[in-house]
């Protein structure tokens, strides 16, 4: 089966997912590739599409276990008709548990057909020098994963006569899945050390929920912010933090436990 064409969809706070997908990408060798990022509130404007004759490689970070929230909505713009697609997640060394497989219920849903999925790791949002979680990744070897990775779908592919013949892919994950009760953190948000704020408007400009404004101060709409921690993981001068006595506890709680390296795993 030929595919020409390569759509790369996702929602990347901290670049982690996009970065993987271009690595796929790479592994697929020689296709035409474009890319629809849906990480900015932009996202939330385009209009329903319809995707045919290409492939679609679908990324996402995991919260909580759980495709982001944010990014479902965004993902159903588009639709298809047994359009072939791959599903990957991206978690910080944790588990992704429901997530991988929720993400294939949802293209489905949407009429795409997943040929092969990936759970990948990137760096914690909550980590930082004192409290690492899965530090500077993806690395050298998740790169080398993501693209050999990309190489199987391709070989995958090439053995197709067409679509019909894609069997279903066998992924890990319960449903229903796996609750995620935030009503302790809803009212949880970065915050800015005003001392050391120069007032650029980078983590505004940053922010995939629109959670930020620029004033005299940075305001930060504690309700809409979704803890990403894009504005504080780019912010130049340091004054984007999260300091919560409550998330700081469960931020060191996950840094302590799960210091032992994940690897990729993927399903074809």
């Amino acid at each position: 089966m030929i595919i020409d064409t390569v759509k790369l969809v996702y929602f990347s706070p901290t670049g982690t997912t996009r970065k993987i997908l271009n690595e796929i990408a790479q592994g697929l060798g020689g296709r035409k590739v474009e890319q629809i990022n849906l990480t900015l509130p932009v996202a939330d404007t385009l209009k329903p599409s319809e995707i045919r004759d290409e492939m679609v490689i679908f990324g996402v970070p995991v919260y909580e276990g759980r495709v982001s929230k944010t990014a479902i909505p965004r993902l159903k713009r588009f639709k298809a008709d047994r359009t072939p697609a791959v599903i990957v997640v991206l978690y910080g060394n944790r588990d992704f548990e429901d997530a991988l497989l929720e993400l294939n219920d949802l293209t489905r849903e949407l009429g795409f057909l997943p040929v092969a999925g990936g759970a990948f790791i990137g760096e914690h949002s909550f980590a930082n020098e004192e409290r690492p979680l899965a530090n500077g990744r993806p690395d050298a070897e998740d790169i080398k994963a993501a693209r050999e990775f990309g190489s199987q779908i391709c070989a995958k592919m090439n053995g197709l006569a067409s679509i019909e013949e894609v069997s279903s892919i066998t992924l890990p994950g319960n449903t229903p899945y796996i609750d995620r009760d935030r009503s302790a953190m809803e009212a949880m948000s970065a915050s800015t050390r005003d001392e050391h704020c120069v007032l650029c408007g980078e983590c505004a400009a940053l922010c995939p929920v629109g959670a930020i404004t620029i004033a005299d101060t940075v305001i930060t709409d504690n309700v809409a912010c979704i803890l990403c921690n894009a504005c504080v993981k780019n912010c130049s001068v340091g004054a984007r933090i999260v300091d919560d006595p409550m998330i700081n506890k469960i931020a060191n709680w996950v840094s302590k436990n799960f210091q032992a390296r994940r690897e990729p795993e993927v399903f074809i």
